[in-house]
């Protein structure tokens, strides 16, 4: 399976939001990662539907929501209609997952489920036959360029062996002080997929940047 690349919008520079879309669109990228956030999940507030929208006008790319908010199942179906190509709930605020699950799919996207770091792999083992996609995050959700928590990796190995026993087609997310330096270890461990925030963004020369987490 090839690895995918899935630059954070968050880390973009919001003056210049259409220039580094078309910045994604032309790089090795295969995603937007679109982080929503609502001030209560997690201490940060992002963005909406109003700016998928706008994402989704020139995105070439699908666009990979990942919503940090409580009662997800409330809008799912807003953010599918503004153009998310995969969403992922959190595990922690998501009490009847399987049906929120259902429903994401039931809506044409891809279903994915997030856990946090100090959440276990093992709750997962109930929901993972269904899933598209698990997102491990590998930071506190909330903000940017904060410290890549080592402890990751196990937690990888670990879903990689429920990947093995139950749903082989499973992809594997890790968010959260990605770079260089830990890609090629991270896509070692199991992942599939990483999103890449200000590694990408505040780079001397972004796609370049993109290419190396492709090729890690």
């Amino acid at each position: 399976m090839n690895h995918l690349v899935a630059p954070s919008i968050l880390a973009a520079d919001f003056a210049n939001l259409q220039r580094d879309i078309e910045l994604v669109n032309n790089s090795e990228g295969d995603w937007f990662h679109f982080d929503v956030m609502d001030g209560r999940f997690v201490p940060n507030i992002s963005f909406g539907f109003p700016l998928l929208k706008a994402v989704k006008k020139h995105a070439t790319k699908p666009i990979d929501v990942h919503l940090m908010i409580v009662e997800p199942e409330k809008y799912i179906k807003e953010f599918a209609e503004g153009g998310a190509y995969s969403i992922t709930v959190h595990y922690e605020v998501s009490p009847n997952l399987h049906r929120t699950v259902q429903a994401i799919k039931e809506l044409g996207c891809k279903a994915c489920v997030a856990i946090n770091p100090h959440t276990t792999v093992s709750v997962l083992e109930d929901i993972v036959a269904d899933l598209d996609m698990v997102l491990v995050m590998s930071v506190n959700p909330g903000f940017g360029a904060q410290k890549f928590i080592q402890h990751t990796y196990k937690k990888l190995a670990d879903i990689s062996a429920l990947k093995a026993k139950y749903n082989p087609n499973l992809l594997i997310e890790v968010d959260g002080g990605v770079d260089n330096s830990n890609a090629h270890k991270l896509f070692n461990a199991g992942a599939n997929v990483l999103v890449a925030g200000n590694s990408v963004f505040s780079a001397a020369d972004p796609l370049a940047a993109i290419s190396q987490l492709k090729h890690a």
